[in-house]
């Protein structure tokens, strides 16, 4: 028997596989002196209020004085987010990210006066203040953000005690993330080689790709006894952050969470529903992938556990992170120049913390703000799911990088549903660069593989999130308890038409919806589905270098928010108003799935 493969602590890690926070703050005491900063412009919020509406200057003064104070608490709070999701059992970074969001909400609280002092402004007034004063013109789209809110803010003081309640409604969330993160003990299961290894988050995702059907069993297993042991604590915190959806959404006069969920990025509803519609008007796809997936495999059940797993004998395509990354810049390298230098710049500048260690926070991500690098969380393993997600992440990063490096601060952020556009683009062009490069039947039958099991993982199964979701919410507001077997009984009949009769719904996965932490983020999983079909239109295109293909998608990058997510993407080539892009996303994924039966027909 082999010995238990152990997770390295923090300290244990090799420091050019750690992202380098000195950039933001030298040392944590820097970091104080900002948060007393902080603290101190908290006060001048109150002048800045009594004035706000007399002249057009004291508007520019409000607006320039607000933000001011919110870039530096950014700042702040990006620091402390990302020191606690090195080492979540870290209680000095814990602290810290507790101090930020305590902070976060007693800026919001004295800035809480600001959106109503704006709606407050009649159009002739706020006209003439732009027609006096040139300054104030810099900030045109963002009044009419603001204006667009018109009937959905409430009174100062309303407002402000919303706003002070923030740590409140977040404390759901947060109690989740603790458990997910630092306290879920998981046991020890075999791998491939026979080894005891501790399951983690990240082990995971690896043991249900094993060959053997026997590892990807007992890491299932594994897992979902641990979460069935808490499923009624974690009902109750998915069901408390739905109710506070439901009551922040109902406060500020939206008809539901779902439209008070959109209207932040100016998207309408009926985007949606024309996804969730789709999609199950194509089901018939997925139901014809599952069940090509059992024939390959030769089994006669085919389990939950049983999606992930290559179909095809796996050839020689495990990345080390080295090797990910050279193969990241070549097919990245479409993009043109300035974008790779970037790129070279995220690997050679200490942007990305790269392994797992204990307490570290799962997943991946990209974080950052207008005063910081675009950092990337990673939890490496040397494998092509990886190598897509460092693609996927860059994606995001370059984004934040483009935008922030040509937009003035008050665009220098971008709405989260362009945001998936960015990292699925580079996915798809990715693997763009494999299917153009690869003339091996074996290795681009992986790639198709690869290919159809991200288009399942995240167009089908967001979208199945995202009718989970809705049920939800729906759900609570009409005053039905969300108990953890109404939730299980619900997420395990939606599994089960999503999959269709080839797939055996094992019980356990009713249990799924409680180990998504999506589900916490107030409708954003959908975002995930558009996103990968409007990116599938934009590689498309720039693989096939149409003419402005690139000059087109790297105007996207840049735009920040500088105007409505809609129009940026109109300008980009892609109209999300219109079905078009999710019908072509659903004839690629055919035309793939027609390539890889074909292949896998002549190799096997």
């Amino acid at each position: 028997m082999g010995t238990t493969k152990q997770i390295p602590t923090r300290a244990a890690v090799p420091e050019a596989l750690t992202w380098d926070l000195t950039p933001i703050y030298a040392t944590d005491a820097a970091y104080q002196e900002d948060v007393a900063r902080v603290k101190a412009a908290i006060g001048s919020m109150a002048d800045l209020k009594t004035n706000f509406a007399n002249s057009a200057d004291t508007v520019l003064a409000g607006i320039q004085g607000v933000l001011a104070l919110y870039r530096r608490l950014e700042k702040v709070a990006v620091y402390a987010s990302l020191k606690s999701d090195q080492d979540t059992g870290n209680s000095t970074n814990a602290a810290l990210d507790d101090q930020a969001g305590s902070l976060t909400a007693k800026v919001s609280a004295a800035t809480a006066w600001f959106e109503p002092a704006l709606l407050a402004l009649t159009p002739a007034q706020l006209d003439a203040f732009l027609d006096e004063n040139v300054a104030l013109r810099a900030y045109r789209h963002l009044l009419d953000q603001v204006r667009l809110q018109k009937g959905h803010v409430l009174s100062e003081n309303e407002e402000a005690l919303l706003a002070g309640a923030g740590d409140i409604f977040d404390a759901s969330a947060k109690t989740f993330g603790v458990l997910n993160n630092a306290d879920f003990d998981f046991p020890t299961v075999q791998d491939d080689a026979g080894n005891d290894v501790k399951l983690s988050q990240g082990l995971y995702g690896v043991l249900l790709e094993s060959v053997h059907p026997a590892v990807r069993r007992q890491a299932f297993e594994a897992l979902y006894r641990v979460y069935g042991q808490f499923r009624r604590t974690l009902a109750s915190t998915l069901a408390s952050q739905v109710k506070v959806h439901n009551f922040v959404a109902q406060t500020h006069h939206y008809p539901d969470a779902r439209s008070a969920a959109l209207a932040a990025n100016q998207i309408p509803v009926s985007v949606y529903d024309a996804l969730v519609q789709s999609v199950d008007q194509h089901l018939d796809l997925l139901h014809r992938y599952v069940a090509l997936r059992k024939r390959i495999l030769g089994l006669d059940e085919l389990h939950m556990y049983d999606l992930y797993t290559p179909l095809t004998a796996k050839p020689d395509v495990d990345y080390t992170y080295e090797q990910a990354q050279a193969t990241a810049l070549k097919a990245l390298k479409i993009l043109g120049p300035d974008y790779v230098k970037h790129v070279k710049t995220a690997f050679g500048s200490r942007w990305i913390d790269v392994v797992e260690n204990k307490g570290k926070r799962s997943g991946a991500y990209s974080s950052g703000m207008y005063d910081t690098p675009p950092y990337i969380l990673l939890n490496w393993q040397d494998n092509i799911d990886n190598l897509y997600t460092l693609v996927h992440e860059m994606g995001h990063s370059m984004h934040s990088y483009l935008t922030t490096h040509n937009q003035p601060y008050q665009y220098g952020d971008y709405a989260i549903f362009v945001a998936e556009i960015a990292s699925t683009t580079n996915e798809n062009l990715l693997t763009d660069y494999f299917l153009a490069h690869e003339t091996d039947p074996k290795m681009r039958a992986y790639v198709l593989n690869y290919y159809l099991d991200g288009f399942k993982g995240t167009v089908f199964r967001q979208t199945q999130f995202a009718e989970f979701e809705q049920w939800l919410h729906e759900q609570d507001a009409a005053g039905e308890a969300l108990t953890a077997d109404r939730l299980s009984d619900f997420y395990l009949r939606l599994n089960q038409r999503y999959y269709g009769d080839a797939v055996v719904s094992d019980p356990q996965i009713a249990d799924e919806w409680s180990r998504i932490p999506h589900f916490y983020y107030n409708y954003y999983v959908y975002q995930y589905a558009t996103g990968f079909a409007a990116a599938s239109t934009l590689a498309e295109r720039i693989s096939k270098q149409q003419p402005g293909a690139v000059k087109d998608y790297l105007g996207y990058l840049k735009a920040g928010s500088s105007a409505f997510p809609i129009d940026v993407m109109r300008a980009a080539g892609v109209d999300m108003t219109k079905t078009d892009y999710l019908d072509a996303a659903f004839d690629v994924f055919e035309q793939r799935l027609n390539e890889f039966e074909q292949l896998v027909t002549k190799t096997n």
